[in-house]
């Protein structure tokens, strides 16, 4: 910057870093074609698992939804394009982790998913609040099992988390002099605090209808579906969807997208835990598992 005579990271950095895999001047139509085209695939993905006339028009209508959201509201920002490739993935990874019964590839899951949720934060600093609920699940399943397979899963999680978010980190350092400073300020950085123009601007959003399809399909797994791997994501969706509708509903600033990360993570790991899983095996962690019945 000539005017400081200061060098800066561009910020945030994933973002920059998104469009300048592409051509200079052909960034933003191909970026958003690649995110499209994600979404498709893992919309076939799940087509695949249908087993049922059902699932397969329950999977066709999400993806046509997922489709449209590619167009408005994630237009707003150039950074909720690779956010949505983020959610997707992590959304089937998390489905597929508490589907999974090898102790290994639970390790090897719950770091990818850490790793993905902190390279989102380099796209949005607010991704950060996509880890709570796996933060909270893991917890809670070494408190209630206090096993080494429990304790792992959470060390691994937090430390890929950290591997993914050292960007970030590297770009406080670089223009604020911190690394758990931001160049933020304004609003961005007031405390919470409740608006009722802010609250009303969400509930006459679309972003209060993804919220509200999130919440209600989280109730109906946890009360109907009878695999344990279902209900352990159900319990991780509905612990993320508080922390962020609390976080996002008490910011002083609304914007069209702000929720559309914690919905879309929702409900592509809500669209996967109900589809059958992969194979029919018992996760061993019994935390938050269906009681058995005499």
């Amino acid at each position: 910057m000539p005017a400081s005579n200061k060098l800066v990271m561009q910020y945030p950095p994933g973002t920059g870093f998104a469009l300048s895999l592409f051509p200079a001047g052909f960034q933003v139509i191909p970026l958003y074609v690649l995110s499209s085209i994600v979404a498709v695939m893992f919309s076939f993905v799940a087509m695949h698992r249908a087993v049922t006339i059902y699932t397969l028009m329950l999977v066709a209508a999400f993806g046509d939804s997922v489709i449209y959201l590619m167009i408005n509201p994630t237009k707003a920002s150039y950074s909720m394009a690779p956010t949505m490739i983020v959610c997707a993935a992590a959304g089937y990874l998390t489905a597929r982790l508490f589907s999974s019964g090898a102790q290994r590839e639970r390790l090897v899951l719950t770091a990818l998913i850490g790793l993905l949720i902190g390279l989102s934060v380099s796209f949005r600093l607010p991704n950060l609040f996509l880890s709570a609920g796996y933060f909270i699940f893991l917890l809670a399943s070494f408190l209630m099992v206090r096993s080494k397979q429990a304790f792992l899963e959470g060390l691994s999680f937090a430390a890929a988390l950290l591997i993914g978010i050292a960007p970030t980190l590297a770009a406080n350092a670089i223009n604020a002099g911190s690394l758990f400073a931001t160049t933020y300020g304004g609003a961005d950085v007031a405390p919470p605090s409740l608006d009722a123009t802010v609250l009303w601007s969400y509930f006459a959003d679309l972003q209060f209808i993804l919220l509200a399809i999130a919440a209600v399909w989280t109730a109906l797994i946890w009360r109907f579906n009878g695999h344990a791997s279902a209900r352990q994501a159900a319990v991780v969706v509905a612990a993320n969807l508080i922390v962020n509708v609390m976080f996002f509903m008490t910011h002083p600033v609304f914007t069209p997208y702000y929720t559309v990360p914690i919905a879309m993570l929702s409900l592509w790991t809500l669209m996967y835990a109900t589809l059958p899983p992969r194979r029919q095996s018992v996760a061993d962690n019994p935390a938050f598992a269906p009681p058995v019945k005499a």
